[in-house]
């Protein structure tokens, strides 16, 4: 988002955001927050290293074995990240491969969510194309048997089209945005194994923040709600990618190091670990750009998201972007505010200087603080 990044005041606090998303440990790196213990720690721990090696080697005999053994190691990790770079940069140019085979967009998840923008919207128009999605019509099973929503405990529901009657339209666009993005997280974030759960939880608190300022100043609820809960999904393309990337070739290498049985190479290899850097340098880069570029490929007709998800990409100035845009770009910044408050990686002036780059006044902090925008609340008659 170049509202954040083109400002010099909260470039690095919306980074150490992101890398927060990734881990907590990075996120402190970021921060330069690197304690002075572990530091200490680890120069002893690598005095004692060092005391062991004289015992087996002489002084010069030691410089030339872990010379040779450091470059080699530096040489061919350089080498990996440099080939993992270039294929998620030919496949984040592939627009098409992104859209039907990373994430797996279905025709019918924007046609559903433009039905649910009009005054006429109905249940029945929706149910076909319901349908025609197995992994919705499952999940809205599942909703609709939850403890909470049944009328009836000895009844269960297994017609999707029977649980869309139930939820009714009002559920819907909250029901509809929420379940479409849970569809493309990505499977497994390992080795960062919180990661998908903070991309999901924060996606929501974005979404449900922007709804709260939605309602406060009069705007559209469901088309900022949809707005800034699909203007994730650039982040969730790039993490799928990327990881998916990196697993696949390091497994090739290691596999044929092995076969060639070259021992020294698939030692290096087996050592090497997802870079949090690389993920962060494309999660900075192409996550908003991305967002926009996908969402314009779902060729929406009647919800009017895809100028707002442009100018939360492209706009610098505040001033210029979408209404729309404008109050998802505030949910943004307070959600980003209040993940580093919570792990005590924001000072109280970074802090100021988030909320007021996007304009964030008190009154919209003290609605945001007392209300709940964490959890969906569904009413069913």
């Amino acid at each position: 988002m170049q509202i954040f990044e083109n400002n010099p005041a909260v470039a690095s606090i919306y980074q150490r955001a992101i890398s927060l998303s990734i881990c907590k440990d990075f996120a402190e790196k970021q921060s330069g927050k690197i304690s002075m213990v572990d530091h200490q720690g680890s120069e002893q721990k690598n005095r004692r290293r060092e005391l062991l090696s004289v015992e087996v080697q002489t002084q010069q005999e030691k410089i030339i074995a872990e010379h040779g053994a450091e470059h080699f190691r530096k040489q061919t990790e350089q080498s990996f990240f440099s080939r993992v770079r270039t294929k998620v940069n030919t496949d984040f140019d592939n627009k098409e491969h992104l859209y039907h085979n990373v994430l797996n967009i279905d025709e019918g998840c924007p046609a559903i969510l433009d039905i649910l923008s009009t005054r006429a919207a109905s249940v029945n128009q929706i149910k076909g194309l319901a349908g025609t999605l197995p992994w919705l019509s499952l999940d809205l099973i599942n909703l609709v048997n939850k403890p909470q929503y049944r009328k009836r405990a000895d009844v269960q529901v297994t017609d999707a089209k029977l649980a869309l009657s139930y939820i009714g339209l009002d559920n819907l666009k909250l029901v509809m945005p929420t379940f479409t993005l849970k569809h493309w997280l990505p499977t497994s974030t390992a080795p960062y194994g919180l990661m998908k759960r903070k991309l999901w939880n924060d996606s929501l608190s974005i979404a449900l923040a922007a709804r709260v300022l939605a309602k406060e100043h009069g705007v559209d609820e469901f088309t900022v709600f949809t707005t800034a809960m699909l203007s994730n999904i650039g982040r969730l393309a790039v993490t799928r990618c990327y990881l998916t990337t990196f697993n696949d070739m390091y497994k090739k290498d290691v596999r044929e190091a092995l076969e060639s049985k070259d021992k020294r190479l698939h030692t290096v290899l087996s050592k090497i670990t997802v870079s949090e850097t690389l993920l962060l340098e494309q999660l900075m880069m192409r996550s908003a750009k991305l967002s926009a570029d996908l969402i314009e490929k779902m060729q929406f007709k009647r919800l009017a998201i895809t100028e707002p998800v442009f100018d939360l990409a492209y706009a610098v100035r505040l001033e210029k972007m979408h209404p729309v845009a404008q109050i998802v770009a505030k949910a943004k910044a307070y959600i980003a505010f209040r993940s580093l408050a919570k792990e005590s990686l924001i000072t109280s002036d970074e802090s100021r200087a988030l909320l007021s780059a996007v304009h964030l006044t008190s009154a919209d902090i003290s609605l945001l603080k007392k209300s709940d925008i964490d959890h969906i609340k569904l009413i069913f008659n």
